[in-house]
């Protein structure tokens, strides 16, 4: 059974920065994305940033130029750089893997259970 464990969350000051870490662990093939959502109280769950197999990233437009994602494949994890954080950063983060527990397997998606991140004014 494939988990998702994330780590790094937080209360931060306006300003600072945190890492988040999400680790796959259990019956993996292969991981395709990886990726990072986030839900603020009362709000939809929006994507953050993603990162594709070969290294290709993509942001929402509000965290471009503060937040970096990246992934170490040989230890099924990913990370989130966040810095210059700001108060309206303040969520729930999630992260989001795209895997095949087998060779064949159609890829399916897996969430973790959720980092909160607080930023103070």
């Amino acid at each position: 059974q494939v988990q998702l464990v994330e780590s790094g969350g937080g209360l931060v000051q306006a300003g600072g920065s945190l890492r988040l870490s999400c680790t796959a662990s259990g019956s993996i093939f292969s991981i395709n994305g990886m990726a990072w959502f986030r839900q603020a109280p009362g709000k939809q769950r929006e994507l953050v940033a993603g990162i594709s197999s070969g290294g290709s990233t993509n942001y929402a437009d509000s965290v471009k130029g503060r937040f970096t994602i990246s992934r170490d494949n040989a230890k099924n994890t990913g990370y989130l750089q966040m810095n210059s954080l700001k108060p309206e950063d303040t969520a729930v983060y999630y992260c989001n893997a795209l895997l095949r527990e087998r060779a064949g397997d159609v890829v399916s998606s897996y969430w973790g259970q959720g980092t909160q991140v607080t930023v103070s004014s």
